[in-house]
């Protein structure tokens, strides 16, 4: 490459489109994404943890390999690709500390001329403010999206995603549980983590202090989704307009009906959130601006 392209950092929110996102830009004939949507690279502190991830990722090569003869012959080369890439990531975590010149080769490696390369972990979001600061040396142009949407529509949709994972064959009901566990102040298993990915209050503040302002967009999922919002997106990360499929949904999960008592519930346990993102952004997406008028009232 004569120039290096522009390293993106999607840092969250969980279940407010990053997966869209990673998929449109890994679309995108001017930027190049690896295989890997989630590296949480920067997550990794210690030698253990670079030792779980090592297994995490061993783990995945060994199914991999062990199917890859049953694979279709037309998903043969994507689920190669993804096999090699995971062997690559391999090597980088190898290292057991942060290496930022063999991070920028793989991210990098296949580019030629993309504009935007890119790390799409929601995760960071989590990271403490000097660690999202640091963002900014992995290259000479970094940008940063953090994409938020409806408090109540992301947390139901997290809560059901958990659900789906741990209970299966009983959905409905262990997602009402898990509601209704985090709405009283249990944050055991699961619960801490699913509250501190939709923490907007606690996330943005740091993220305004940590991220130059010319780098970081806060986006909202409503919008995303949209003309203007695609144009805006493209806008930040120096790409050209390109087609988009506004009307897919990816990881959208199974559609679970929240129960009214929960609902009204929730809504008064998120209006810390609801206010906070108001204060900052009063031309609100439509959905929030229903809740607010149906949970505030």
């Amino acid at each position: 490459m004569s120039k290096q392209p522009t390293f993106l950092f999607c840092v969250g929110a969980t279940k407010a489109g990053t997966s869209w996102l990673y998929e449109h830009l890994s679309a995108h004939p001017e930027c190049h994404f690896r295989t890997i949507k989630e590296l949480h690279y920067f997550t990794l502190k210690t030698e253990a943890q670079f030792d779980g991830a090592l297994r995490g990722v061993d783990r995945q090569i060994a199914e991999m390999q062990a199917r890859l003869d049953a694979v279709p012959y037309e998903r043969k080369a994507a689920v190669a690709q993804r096999l090699a890439d995971l062997i690559e990531w391999r090597a980088v975590l190898a290292h057991r500390a942060i290496d930022l010149p063999t991070y920028r080769a793989f991210l990098t490696k296949g580019a030629g001329d993309a504009r935007l390369v890119g790390d799409v972990t929601p995760a960071y979001g989590l990271m403490a403010e000097q660690d999202l600061a640091g963002l900014a040396r992995v290259a000479a142009d970094t940008r940063v999206v953090y994409l938020i949407r409806d408090p109540l529509a992301r947390l139901w949709s997290h809560v059901r995603m958990i659900a789906a994972r741990t209970a299966p064959d009983r959905l409905a009901q262990a997602a009402e549980a898990q509601m209704a566990a985090i709405l009283d102040g249990d944050l055991s298993g699961e619960g801490k983590g699913i509250v501190a990915r939709g923490d907007y209050a606690r996330i943005l503040p740091k993220l305004l202090r940590a991220v130059p302002a010319k780098s970081l967009l806060v986006q909202f999922q409503e919008e995303l989704m949209t003309l203007p919002g695609i144009a805006k997106l493209s806008a930040h990360l120096g790409l050209s307009a390109a087609p988009a499929a506004l009307d897919r949904r990816v990881h959208e999960g199974k559609s679970v009906t929240l129960p009214e008592a929960l609902r009204a519930r929730a809504l008064l346990w998120l209006r810390p959130q609801y206010d906070y993102v108001a204060a900052m952004f009063p031309a609100l997406p439509e959905a929030w601006r229903k809740n607010m008028e149906k949970g505030f009232a």
